[in-house]
């Protein structure tokens, strides 16, 4: 992150600089507060985002798949704001994510446990967050929450394996059962394309009240009532696109690649252990997917103690770099 503020605040940089900026709506002046207030993981999923080229002087949006393990800068309410490998601006995906169609072009091959259906987009969370609920990669067992805008000398840990009932949300509103099961660490499912509006009613959830289950397992709700944008909301609160994974110490210049770049990102650095337990923050940004997917392997590519990420991969498998890019159907 450093070195990206130092190539975007060198005044030789100040054309490319005015393009970042602009694609996050802020000024070329607001950039070093609000690359401060930025938080680095790894996705968990294959996530769905607006990437952005740098051609003839301007930030030139189009839609990337970004592959599970990739390394991003998040923002306050759990947006992706940029690229760690190559610093490029990052807007979150804005159409139907259970609509696209991904190409695997310019010499980006298909990764292993690459499934169109367990493609996700991030929502933002309501209002800002206080931090990321995350999970160890080398100890599935521990959770860790992240403070937004730290790098791991402030995270403190939670036991993920620690069971919590589903409650009772029969006649809830969706947006009471959904603060209920995220302030539990589970993830909030639902069917069709649209998420339901906050005041559409529950009428079952699957698994049934009582359940017990593991933090970021999913519980798939049916409601009646109206409906607005989006499709599957994340676990424990507050998180990107659910668990995620620890930092690259560092960031290089935006030079905003062609579509579907692939060079590796950083490596995640060694980081001290996360200190004493704590339970998660609230508050959590939403995922679009065309259905909730699995919550369970995870990646690395060297040992880290505050590095958490599950991918959509039914195995554990190195780290996932590549890009591709998608288009609606």
């Amino acid at each position: 992150m450093a070195k990206l503020k130092r190539f975007l605040t060198d005044p030789g940089n100040h054309q490319k600089a005015v393009a970042w900026s602009g694609v996050l709506g802020i000024t070329t002046v607001q950039i070093p507060g609000y690359l401060d207030r930025l938080t680095p993981v790894l996705l968990r999923h294959d996530t769905l985002v607006q990437n952005h080229d740098y051609k003839k002087g301007k930030a030139t949006p189009y839609n990337s798949l970004l592959q599970s393990g990739i390394a991003i800068l998040v923002d306050e309410q759990g947006e992706p704001a940029a690229k760690c490998s190559c610093g490029n601006p990052l807007r979150p995906f804005k159409g139907d994510a259970s609509r696209i169609s991904v190409k695997f072009a310019d010499g980006n091959k298909k990764w292993a446990g690459y499934h169109a259906s367990s493609v996700v987009a991030v929502r933002p969370a309501p209002r800002q967050m206080e931090g990321l609920a995350l999970v160890d990669v080398d100890d599935p067992g521990t959770g860790i929450t992240r403070p937004v805008g730290t790098t791991g000398k402030r995270d403190t840990t939670f036991d993920t394996r620690k069971q919590h009932a589903v409650p009772d949300l029969a006649g809830a509103t969706f947006g009471d059962a959904r603060r209920q099961l995220v302030s539990r660490g589970l993830a909030v499912g639902y069917g069709g394309s649209a998420v339901p509006s906050d005041d559409a009613h529950v009428t079952a959830s699957d698994p049934p009240a009582g359940t017990e289950l593991r933090f970021g397992e999913y519980v798939t709700l049916s409601v009646t009532g109206g409906t607005s944008e989006g499709a599957t909301s994340t676990p424990p609160g507050p998180t990107t696109s659910g668990p995620t994974l620890a930092p690259p110490t560092s960031t290089s210049p935006p030079s905003p690649s062609a579509p579907a770049p692939s060079s590796p990102t950083s490596a995640p650095p060694s980081s001290n252990p996360p200190p004493s337990s704590s339970s998660p923050t609230t508050g959590s940004p939403s995922v679009v997917s065309h259905s909730p997917p699995p919550s369970a392997p995870v990646t690395s590519s060297a040992p880290v103690t505050s590095a958490p990420v599950t991918t959509s991969a039914s195995a554990t498998v190195t780290p996932t770099t590549a890009t591709a890019t998608a288009t609606e159907t």
